[in-house]
């Protein structure tokens, strides 16, 4: 879906309301957060939807590891920096008071040790005092094998159909995906895949953040039914005390 399916992303995610999820985050960035700046990050970007709310008060970056969707993104915020990036290894060389993690794409990690390396990079992004707003994949307790679902969207320019059923296997979600696109002049096609998601129980997905070196809770309020957020400070370092070292 973020790679081949890239132009139809924002046709199928059409009934969220961006700006109304943006002003839920900031303002949770506003009571959490600490050190008191507008620099923002935005992890696993898409096609940039959210930064395009966001741009209106902050000084905004974007990252993703897709081409496709950032070729997008890129469209639609002329003059924001959008980057290329891997979130478990990206090195900006600078740190942010806000950073945002959506669409579950933490789910898409492969291991939990992933997930480790993944949290502490986060944690070396964010100013002292700064914020992280990660949306988690759904809990294992609450995941449903078997559970299928469908969502359209026909627009001026294409009409979108895709249905998912889910299976369990461990530790992995697998969601499998059948789409059939129609586009004026060009006909319908079919396109399946399957999606690969970690399924992390709540309680070590907090730890995780804690042993990165962040305050972290969970608010049950999240954009998607049912996930939640998870919120990550960083301590701020007092004069003469050093940071702890990992």
């Amino acid at each position: 879906m973020y790679h081949r399916l890239a132009p139809f992303y924002d046709a199928l995610t059409s009934g969220k309301d961006t700006g109304q999820e943006v002003a839920y985050l900031e303002r949770l960035a506003t009571r959490f957060g600490r050190s008191g700046g507008r620099a923002w990050l935005d992890v696993a970007c898409g096609t940039g939807r959210h930064l395009a709310f966001l741009r209106r008060h902050h000084a905004v970056t974007g990252l993703d590891l897709s081409a496709p969707m950032l070729r997008i993104a890129r469209q639609r915020l002329p003059g924001v920096r959008l980057l290329r990036a891997d979130m478990r290894s990206f090195r900006l060389g600078e740190q942010f008071d806000v950073l945002t993690c959506l669409f579950s794409a933490i789910g898409h990690l492969r291991s939990e040790a992933e997930l480790r390396a993944t949290f502490r990079n986060f944690a070396d992004h964010l100013k002292p005092g700064g914020v992280g707003l990660v949306e988690p994949w759904i809990d294992p307790v609450r995941f449903r094998s078997g559970f299928v679902h469908l969502v359209g969207h026909t627009g001026p320019r294409a009409a979108v159909a895709r249905m998912s059923s889910s299976l369990r296997r461990g530790a992995r979600s697998i969601i499998h995906y059948e789409y059939l696109i129609g586009v004026p002049g060009r006909g319908i096609r079919h396109v399946a895949e399957d999606d690969v998601g970690l399924l992390v129980p709540r309680s070590r997905l907090l730890a995780a953040l804690t042993a990165a070196g962040l305050r972290a809770r969970f608010v049950s309020r999240g954009l998607t039914p049912g996930r939640g957020l998870l919120v990550a400070q960083k301590p701020r370092v007092e004069r003469g005390v050093a940071p702890p070292r990992r």
